[in-house]
């Protein structure tokens, strides 16, 4: 999370401005946005992955799903899987992953994508960024954000993707 980190200036369509903007240097310009991308990991189990923000980030210690702002040139599912390997050590394919929804948020467009895999797979968590992260169902992860210990950007998104995070992880509608 370097603050030399350099993000694509978005329209609210997603369509770089041609402007980058440095992490640190606070938001990006009122009517403009950053692209941050999100995965949901379904194991072939039912089961999805939360993390554990770190201590020294924004919001800490609260849960999410793994996410991150995608960085100059990259789209939201190279971001993706970029943030997903990083935080947590999960290496999935730009193929495997499926557009859940995305929100438009005050100065981020906020990607929500999922990914089924094979088991359970073993998680190697970057200190700097999660403190922990584990294994739970859908349920849990709706407990969990009812009792506001998700991040709380997530409380609009799931406000807005839930529906549809519910058919990306059980098929149901």
């Amino acid at each position: 999370m370097a603050d030399d980190e350099m993000w694509d200036v978005t329209d609210v369509q997603g369509t770089p401005t041609g402007t980058l903007h440095r992490r640190g240097d606070g938001p990006v310009p009122a009517g403009s946005f950053h692209i941050v991308a999100s995965v949901c990991v379904v194991a072939s189990t039912g089961r999805v992955l939360v993390s554990r923000r770190a201590e020294g980030k924004d919001y800490p210690l609260a849960w999410e799903f793994p996410a991150g702002s995608a960085l100059r040139g990259e789209s939201s599912r190279r971001g993706a899987i970029r943030e997903l390997d990083e935080e947590v050590g999960i290496s999935v394919l730009p193929d495997d992953l499926v557009l859940v929804g995305r929100v438009v948020e005050d100065r981020a467009l906020f990607d929500l994508w999922s990914v089924h895999v094979t088991g359970e797979p073993a998680v190697v968590v970057d200190p700097e960024e999660v403190l922990e992260a584990e294994w739970v169902n859908l349920d849990e992860v709706r407990r969990r954000w009812e009792a506001g210990v998700f991040a709380t950007p997530w409380n609009a998104r799931f406000e807005q993707l839930w529906e549809e995070l519910e058919v990306a992880v059980r098929g149901e509608r």
